[in-house]
């Protein structure tokens, strides 16, 4: 229920707007009429505050009035633009519900099996990477949880790419990860001695090393998501079977959502964006981004669009958007789920939301030309929702 009322919130926000506008005194007469109400003020002022006075309505009428006229306009047409969109991807979920449009039926999918002769050779060789940085808290979690995924340990390497700065941190990922080796987990931990381009610097440089050239996908998780033991097998065999698919990529669930009033508010949010946004995406094989973390790239597909770039805060988006735009195709998995943590301080939250807000504003601004030469070769639909996705942001900052 609460995912179908928010396009209506785009209508309240433009509401109050157009409320506030007539609440601080500010006259809709048409321009003529306002004219010749300050000319006969003029008329009747006798003193220097009254020449004051009637300095700053009439800058008002004339000047401020029409812009803020023409930028309640706009915020309306965007308000309509948007939940006309929303109102578009309920109907495009409703009709994938009601004809069983799941991914096992729209890609090919077989589960994976170990071959009588070769045994687990035939599977293919997965890294994951856990990057982190100063995750005191969670570390071991994640770590347990990533070393716990049912998948031939001979054809499985875990990679925790340690950007922390924190002495005790590092002894502690150290501790946890020979603890895992003691248990003939094949897992390392890859540090630099720089934190140049920060995570998407980390994960670029942790896949130069020569035994992930022998790795033919690479899964993803921050240092707090905990994938369920079957991840693996539920998602690889999309990639597998389906040679143009580059991404696949699970939803995320919340530990902590009944937490407080900002983390339920956070989960009603995120939840519209993966059931609505990016499942509705999905069924119309439209684009929709990757989301940094929970999800299984093809290596192959990655070096081709030039890998991680460190160009903006989004470099998860950075990285879709330029896959999407050399033909290749993501998978959206609803059903596979990885649990995770929500801020719970406002301090944590509003640095995610700048960066969630700022980053794809600045990559709208870098990659537009690239976009529009994109659709010599593409089809336009893809690339005008391509800068859709990405745009908006620009147009409703927080």
């Amino acid at each position: 229920m609460f995912l179908s009322l928010k396009p209506f919130l785009f209508l309240y926000d433009s509401t109050l707007s157009l409320l506030l506008l007539l609440f601080n005194g500010w006259s809709l007469e048409d321009a003529a009429a306002s004219h010749e109400r300050l000319e006969a003020d003029n008329n009747a002022a006798e003193s220097e505050w009254m020449q004051i006075q009637y300095l700053w309505r009439k800058t008002r009428s004339l000047v401020l009035l029409p812009v803020f006229k023409g930028l309640v306009i706009m915020c309306l047409v965007l308000s309509i633009i948007v939940f006309f969109e929303s109102f578009y991807m309920n109907i495009v979920i409703l009709f994938g519900k009601l004809l069983r449009r799941k991914p096992e039926k729209m890609y090919k999918w077989e589960a994976m099996q170990e071959d009588v002769e070769a045994g687990s050779e035939n599977y293919p060789k997965v890294l994951v990477q856990i990057p982190m940085y100063n995750e005191k808290e969670v570390f071991q979690i994640s770590i347990a949880a990533v070393c716990s995924l049912l998948w031939p340990s001979s054809r499985l390497v875990i990679q925790v790419v340690d950007d922390s700065t924190d002495p005790v941190v590092r002894e502690g990922v150290d501790i946890e990860i020979a603890k895992w080796q003691s248990q003939g987990i094949n897992i390392r931990c890859e540090r630099r001695d720089n934190r140049n381009g920060y995570k998407a610097g980390a994960m670029k440089e942790a896949l130069t090393h020569n035994y992930v050239k022998q790795c033919d996908f690479v899964a993803v998780f921050d240092a707090d998501f905990q994938p369920d033991p079957d991840y693996l097998a539920r998602t690889i065999p999309f990639l597998v079977h389906n040679p143009d698919v580059a991404l696949v990529q699970a939803r995320w669930i919340f530990v902590n959502a009944n937490k407080c009033l900002m983390t339920r508010m956070q989960e009603m949010s995120l939840n519209y964006h993966f059931k609505v946004e990016q499942e509705s995406g999905f069924t119309r094989h439209a684009f929709f981004g990757f989301n940094g973390t929970a999800g299984v790239w093809r290596i192959s597909a990655m070096d081709a669009a030039g890998g991680w770039k460190s160009r903006t805060t989004v470099e998860d988006m950075d990285l879709a958007v330029r896959v999407g735009l050399h033909g290749w195709k993501f998978v959206y998995l609803n059903d596979v789920t990885v649990k995770n943590e929500l801020p719970s301080k406002f301090k944590a939250y509003r640095f995610q939301q700048h960066r969630w807000s700022c980053g794809p504003a600045n990559l709208f601004r870098k990659m537009t030309m690239e976009i529009i030469y994109n659709k010599l070769y593409q089809q336009v639909s893809s690339s005008l929702k391509s800068t859709f996705h990405f745009g908006l942001p620009s147009m409703f900052p927080l």
